[in-house]
């Protein structure tokens, strides 16, 4: 998710130590996504308000991308944040383990996010496991008209803040709020919190 406070860089590499295969699928979707919009390295750097040399790095697969960076990309070019991540393929049935699945990781390993389905082409809804250290304050810009997010805490104690207030949960509890204000993900408890979250939004 996106923050308000310095943008905090995902590991270019997994949890286990292996090169995180996300890399170059991040960097070949936005170089498509940018193309087929017809805009400049220059256009899109403006747009989403991110440097140049970043996004620069970013699609040449040199360099970790931090999750409120492809927020801000997939913003800018109007396509859901999963699209980012999709290798594409096609239907049928699909298995991923955990020991092969690569989150998005925050590099003080304090809040990651994993998507629990494979993203493939443009989907309506998405399925998330967040984890937050305790401490963590995750806050997120609004995302576009429409997307809702549905929230089960799986583990700890947090407070969730909406357009509306903030609102606290603990394990058992959900939570469904409108994303598009800003918003924010807080762990109060002394454990790690173990959030699952199913993002819908209407293109």
């Amino acid at each position: 998710m996106s923050t308000t406070s310095t943008p905090r860089t995902t590991d270019s590499r997994s949890t286990d130590g292996d090169a995180n295969p996300l890399t170059g699928v991040i960097a070949e979707n936005i170089r498509n996504f940018r193309l087929r919009q017809g805009l400049s390295v220059d256009a899109l750097a403006k747009l989403s308000g991110n440097s140049r040399a970043e996004l620069t790095a970013v699609e040449a697969g040199q360099g970790p991308s931090s999750i409120d960076f492809l927020w801000t990309i997939a913003r800018a070019l109007d396509v859901p944040f999963s699209s980012l991540l999709s290798s594409g393929g096609s239907g049928g049935t699909t298995v991923i383990r955990r020991a092969d699945s690569r989150p998005l990781a925050s590099r003080d390993g304090r809040f990651s996010s994993r998507a629990l389905f494979p993203f493939r082409g443009e989907r309506q809804v998405e399925f998330y496991e967040l984890r937050l250290a305790p401490g963590t304050d995750e806050r997120a810009d609004a995302h576009t008209i429409g997307t809702v997010e549905n929230i089960l805490v799986g583990r700890g104690v947090v407070e969730i803040e909406t357009g509306d207030g903030t609102h606290r949960l603990e394990e058992g509890d959900t939570i469904q709020f409108d994303a598009d204000a800003p918003h924010a993900y807080r762990n109060v408890g002394d454990g790690e919190a173990l959030l699952y979250l199913v993002m819908t939004y209407v293109f």
